[in-house]
């Protein structure tokens, strides 16, 4: 069983950049599709950006042309950049599998995003 742990989130100011991590204990040539995840305070956890082992991306309509998802395979982490922040984009974020229409049955702690002035 994989297991992930998310790092580099922080405080930015709107408009601002900031790349989360996602490591791997185990492999990610036996994951179909990964994906990042955030849940903001009083909301539903949602999927923000999904890449399957092909490479292939899909983005929450929310974050479409300001974050931009990736994997390594060869250092076993994914990334998700996410440039133009918006306040609206705080919220602790998480990564895990992709693979609808199931929901993963285990999530880390994640890490904070907060975009405030």
């Amino acid at each position: 069983q994989v297991q992930l742990v998310e790092s580099g989130g922080g405080l930015v100011q709107p408009g601002g950049s900031l790349r989360l991590s996602c490591a791997a204990s185990g492999s990610f040539f036996s994951i179909y599709a990964m994906g990042w995840y955030r849940q903001a305070p009083g909301k539903q956890r949602e999927l923000v950006a999904s890449i399957t082992s092909g490479g292939r991306t899909n983005y929450a309509d929310s974050v479409k042309g300001r974050f931009t998802i990736s994997r390594d395979n060869a250092k076993n982490t994914m990334y998700l950049q996410m440039n133009s922040l918006k306040p609206e984009d705080t919220a602790v974020y998480y990564c895990n599998t992709y693979r609808p229409p199931y929901s993963p049955d285990y999530w880390g702690q994640g890490t904070q995003v907060t975009v405030s002035s």
